[in-house]
């Protein structure tokens, strides 16, 4: 399988520019898992900004 680092970049609404694994998603998800975390592009763009990556941050992002 070839990754398509270039094409998911475009599409990656992560708002830390200086990420090493900006357009690898699944080293970006595997980070994320590997402190109980969810990657950026799963929150709505203003809880996403925050940087707070945690579940019950993307729990209450949505029930808002």
């Amino acid at each position: 399988m070839e990754c398509k680092t270039a094409k998911n970049s475009q599409n990656c609404t992560c708002s830390y520019d200086g990420c090493s694994r900006r357009g690898l998603c699944c080293e970006c998800v595997a980070y994320h898992r590997s402190k109980k975390e969810l990657p950026g592009c799963f929150f709505p763009s203003q809880a996403e900004k925050t940087w707070d990556r945690s579940i019950d941050n993307f729990i209450s992002s949505y029930k808002k």
